[in-house]
């Protein structure tokens, strides 16, 4: 590991917080919070976080230990019991933070290589100060979209109710039900409080073997986070949930391509349809698709069908990084930068789903890489996206896969990219078609 403190200078550090084997969090005095960014290590300052965000959760993991930073000594230390009650064991603790908020550093810990992998979240750095946590992160969507202040249980289920006496017989909205009621997704909440974007899960199959897919792992050592669709909706009964939404909610979205499913242009045969269904009956709504971008041919169909705006998923614009994460089958990286340039050159309002790793991410040659596709590739927006996969195994495959320098650090990366494209917004959700002429970028206020 390698130490980015130069010298003992006295700034305002976080506090260490940890975790004892019952689950219980607490501080560490003479102890600073350490965030990691690849082999990277840094105390967490006071000025480069943020209270952590509403709704954000704080997870122990497990068969790890934590990385410290002694501040009288100024050396990281990896601690596997309580300095201060040697008999305790403790245990790293990390952040998963809200929607609209990405992680500038990871959770410093150390981890053998014989544990097993960590579940499918996002781990970013927390600590202690002024008798509340704090997160390393940066705002990149104020959005209440995803709020789950304004997502009571008792709402979601009047709506439940509701749609049931609707579409009674709609296979689709029964699977949203436990979308919503299961696994707390927070889509399937909205479309139940008729609110902002209404998820359309409609593919069972995916071309791609992703590292981190939410809904299907073929490893039974990493669990996945949610059911895959096991159905093909028909074209009605896509239409009927779509057109509810869009009927009755004001810049409404229905969107194709959830975590609960595969890629959306592996179902085209059942979208394409669907999609000349909605806009037969209404012209009203933004009617969106988030895919890997792999068939642009199939692409170009639910173009012609009348869809609005498109989202490309990428962890990487380094082509073996690209490979290594997705394990593409049966397509390449070129077909994905294919499929964007076709969405251009059609008039779409085109995203990219920038999968975020600290480490990784802000790396000068994925910088580079990313500079040279956003002159080549003039798209609308960068959803920033924290990727939910163990940290330290993500490290790994990436640098077997190809070789890097020592990260920049993700503040100055954003910083970077809107100085360079004044034009580019940033974001985490997709908007509605009403305000793509008004998308603004969310200055960045952190230190670099």
């Amino acid at each position: 590991m390698k130490n980015s403190v130069r010298a003992k200078t006295n700034p305002e550090w976080l506090t260490a917080v940890v975790a004892n084997p019952d689950g219980e969090i607490f501080e560490l005095e003479g102890y600073a919070a350490v965030g990691m960014s690849g082999a990277v290590l840094k105390p967490l300052m006071v000025n480069e976080t943020q209270s952590l965000p509403f709704g954000s959760e704080l997870m122990l993991l497990p068969d790890r230990t934590p990385i410290l930073y002694h501040v009288q000594s100024g050396q990281f230390e990896v601690k596997t019991h309580n300095p201060y009650h040697p008999s305790e064991i403790i245990y790293p603790v990390a952040a998963f933070n809200s929607p609209g908020y990405i992680a500038t550093q990871i959770s410093g810990y150390q981890a053998t290589n014989q544990v097993k992998s960590l579940p499918l979240f996002s781990y970013g750095a927390v600590g202690w100060h002024q008798d509340v946590f704090r997160s390393a992160v940066f705002c990149v969507d104020r959005e209440r979209r995803q709020d789950l202040r304004l997502m009571k249980k008792r709402h979601v289920i009047a709506g439940v109710e509701s749609m049931r006496k609707k579409l009674p017989g709609n296979r689709l909205r029964k699977h949203l039900e436990t979308c919503a009621l299961t696994y707390g997704c927070p889509a399937g909440k909205n479309f139940f409080l008729g609110r902002y974007e209404a998820p359309l899960p409609s593919a069972g199959a995916c071309n791609a073997q992703c590292l981190g897919c939410l809904s299907l792992q073929k490893s039974k050592e990493i669990s996945c986070s949610q059911e895959r669709i096991s159905f093909t909706p028909q074209p009605e009964e896509i239409a009927a949930v779509a057109l509810i939404h869009i009927k009755h909610v004001a810049k409404g979205i229905v969107s194709f391509g959830q975590g609960c499913e595969g890629d959306p242009l592996l179902a085209t045969h059942v979208i394409d349809p669907a999609v000349r269904l909605i806009r037969s009956k209404t012209s009203k709504g933004t009617i969106h698709v988030n895919t890997n971008g792999s068939l642009t041919k199939e692409l170009e169909r639910l173009i012609a069908a009348g869809i609005d705006s498109v989202r490309i998923s990428i962890n990487s614009f380094r082509e073996k990084w690209y490979q290594a994460y997705f394990r593409p089958q049966g397509y390449e990286f070129s077909d994905v930068m294919n499929s964007i340039e076709l969405s251009l050159d059609k008039g779409l309002y085109v995203s990219i789903n920038y999968l975020n790793m600290p480490g990784v991410t802000d790396t000068p040659e994925e910088l580079e890489s990313l500079l040279s596709f956003l002159k080549s590739y003039p798209i609308h927006r960068i959803q920033w996206r924290n990727l939910n996969f163990d940290p330290l195994q993500y490290f790994q495959t990436m640098s077997r896969a190809a070789s890097c320098k020592e990260a920049l650090g993700v503040p100055y990366l954003l910083k970077y990219i809107q100085k360079e494209f004044s034009d580019l917004s940033f974001g985490y959700f997709n908007p509605p078609r009403e305000k793509w002429g008004f998308m603004k970028n969310i200055k960045s206020k952190a230190k670099t």
